[in-house]
């Protein structure tokens, strides 16, 4: 059963950076917190371990890329091991989003905000990250979180 209460995070996963957003199941909203930018592994893992024990999360939201037609693009596999990685690490409750486009559409809202260029790249990925967690509060009626 999915949890109706608590903080969730949410991850824009990607091999040279991983966005991370933070939400309240209460609230529905989601603000962006931090990029990842080690590509280290433990380093990585042991960050998010940070954020895990600060924010206390009672699920983990992971955005998986799909193309126009619907059909998961070809990183969505690396997608889903970092999800179930997560789960493994910290046993905690997960749920899959289609993230297509965040990353485009957080760089438009940066550009609407002024923040152009390379002033994103710091911002980019968290605002992504941002953007699929507001989708699965959006949309959570229809998702469905995978047990811990």
């Amino acid at each position: 059963m999915q949890p109706t209460s608590g903080s969730v995070l949410g991850f824009d996963f990607g091999l040279k950076r991983i966005g991370v957003a933070v939400g309240t199941l209460e609230l529905r909203l989601a603000h962006p917190l931090e990029t990842l930018t080690s590509e280290l592994t433990e380093a990585r893992f042991k960050r998010i371990g940070e954020l895990i024990a600060e924010w206390q999360p009672v699920l983990l939201v992971v955005g998986v890329p799909h193309h126009d037609d619907g059909h998961v693009h070809d990183f969505a596999p690396t997608c889903v091991r970092f999800a179930n990685r997560l789960h493994g690490r910290f046993g905690l409750p997960f749920a899959l989003i289609n993230e297509s486009y965040s990353s485009a559409a957080a760089s438009s809202a940066l550009n609407q905000s002024g923040i152009r260029g390379r002033a994103q790249k710091p911002l980019l990925d968290q605002v992504a990250a941002q953007l699929i967690l507001q989708h699965y509060f959006d949309e959570s009626h229809h998702a469905h979180a995978h047990p811990a």
